[in-house]
């Protein structure tokens, strides 16, 4: 007897609906599978075969054929295990699939029956949503993950036995509890930095307009900690930002039941060593990288230049297009990476050029080495361009906090929401270069003020644009409507500079 049983496949971080049909042939006893199936899915016999045996469910000794539909689309993962158990079971006689037409099922199986939780459960049960299923079955260490899908009835299983348990008219598992209310993220707070008001202010602008922000400076001068509390000043994510960027770390494989969802800004801070697969995502069946992890929250790298060129480079679209796209044989997957690039850099390989305390020892081979790391295009793409002083031990006063931050933050924050309603932009530092007249009213002096340092420091036109938002960012945080004089000056000051312009 022919049976289909509703399923889904990962293409990215979307859903593709799947039939997985099962029928029962005439001919010797095995088992076939065909419909593109991935090499996890080929390997499922032994662990279905297993599980109903355990499970006191008699596995079928007669030809048992296999089909993903439809059969074009790659399917992966093990969460087919689960679908194809029920369906030969059904398709058996051992089972009834009558009443179960609108469910959906996902699961691995271990070898005794149980279920294991599955990666990407979270896109699944939305793909699942979307195609009209309203019943779904998840292992039980996934319930939490996907408590955040409405209009939906989660089934979590802990054993293909209670599956059909289920199946066979007893009671509805019961749901963990939904989501609960946000609590605050504990981070370190910005009080506990003593001096660097400068520094605080520019992260301060960086988060409001969500500006990319490099910090160079001498060794131990506090650059790392200024980044790593960058978070404490970023406003709550919304309910929506929370669903995709849980979306992001169910594919990846990151959620665990300690960590079922995403409920604060990720910060994300990959060692220099990393690759460009682990940064920006890939393998066979692609999976999003540290890029795309930190999707609405902070990627900050540190010793910036230690980091790879090509490495480096390779970022440069991605953090235009606010999203890496991956090409495979099979075709392309597109991950989402909204973040707020933060960076940290010594001025050099002993870290001293320009330390008035410290003579650089590099010769100049090994400062062209060091530079060259760091191409122009790329330094361009970071708006805010930081000069981090020494703070001696015993100097500098207690300046302001994560919060007083943080409000600074939001009246900037609040200003764009109201300017880009229904326009598609979030931030002034995603303002198009067509739209800067409209959005960026200069006060005539201001005005004057640009076109000068145009001329006299040759801005490229990407930092004309640059410093624009920039100023934007700043009038918001003032409270301005136009911008003035003292916003483009302080805007000016963020331009990428030399390192003979270094205010060491």
């Amino acid at each position: 007897m022919l049976i289909r049983v509703m399923s889904a496949s990962l293409a990215g971080l979307s859903g593709v609906p799947v039939h997985v049909e099962v029928d029962i042939l005439r001919g010797l006893p095995g088992y076939h599978i065909v419909g593109l199936a991935g090499t996890a899915i080929r390997e499922s016999q032994l662990r279905i075969q297993s599980a109903m045996r355990n499970t006191q469910i008699e596995y079928p000794q007669r030809k048992i054929a296999v089909n993903l539909a439809p059969a074009g689309t790659r399917k992966e993962g093990t969460h087919f295990d689960l679908p194809i158990a029920v369906g030969i079971a059904a398709a058996s006689g051992a089972l009834r699939m009558d009443g179960w037409e609108d469910a959906a099922f996902f699961g691995e199986l271990s070898l005794d029956g149980q279920l294991i939780a599955i990666r990407g459960a979270l896109p699944l049960v939305l793909c699942a949503r979307e195609n009209g299923v309203r019943r779904v079955f998840v292992p039980a260490a996934n319930a939490q993950e996907v408590a955040l899908v409405d209009d939906i009835r989660i089934i979590p299983c802990r054993s293909l036995a209670e599956v059909v348990t289920v199946m066979r008219g007893a009671a509805l598992p019961s749901m963990p509890a939904n989501v609960p209310a946000q609590q605050e993220q504990a981070c370190p707070d910005y009080a506990d930095v003593r001096g660097q008001e400068a520094a605080k202010r520019a992260l301060v602008i960086a988060a409001c307009g969500a500006h990319g922000l490099l910090m160079v400076g001498t060794p131990g001068c506090g650059k790392s900690m200024l980044a790593e509390r960058m978070v404490s000043i970023l406003p709550p994510m919304t309910k929506q930002e929370q669903m995709e960027v849980t979306k992001i770390y169910s594919v990846a494989g990151r959620l665990d039941e300690s960590m079922p969802w995403v409920e604060h800004r990720p910060f994300r801070s990959p060692h220099h060593t990393i690759t460009k697969q682990a940064l920006l995502g890939g393998g066979a069946v692609p999976r999003p990288g540290e890029f795309s992890l930190a999707h609405y929250g902070v990627l900050f790298l540190d010793e910036l230049g230690e980091f790879d060129s090509d490495l480096l480079d390779s970022l440069r679209q991605p953090l235009e297009e606010d999203k890496v796209t991956i090409v495979r044989t099979g075709g392309a997957v597109t991950f989402p990476g909204k973040v707020i690039l933060t960076a940290a850099s010594n001025p050099c390989k002993c870290g001293h050029l320009g330390d008035p305390k410290k003579a650089c020892i590099c010769t100049p081979q090994e400062l062209r080495k060091y530079r060259s790391r760091l191409s122009g295009p790329f330094m361009e793409r970071i708006d805010l361009h930081l000069s981090v002083p020494r703070v001696e031990y015993g100097e500098g006063e207690k300046g302001l906090s994560s919060s007083e931050m943080r409000k600074l933050v939001m009246r900037g924050r609040r200003a764009q929401e109201a300017r880009f309603a229904g326009t598609g932009i979030l931030f002034n530092s995603q303002i198009p270069a067509a739209q800067l007249d409209q959005y960026c009213l200069l006060d005539p002096e201001a005005d004057a003020l640009l076109r000068m340092a145009g001329r006299r420091l040759a801005l490229s036109m990407r930092t004309y644009h640059k410093t624009l938002r920039i100023a934007r960012t700043i009038a918001d945080i003032d409270g301005a409507a136009s911008i003035g004089t003292a916003q483009m000056a302080e805007a000016l000051q963020y331009r990428p500079k030399d390192v003979e312009e270094s205010v060491y």
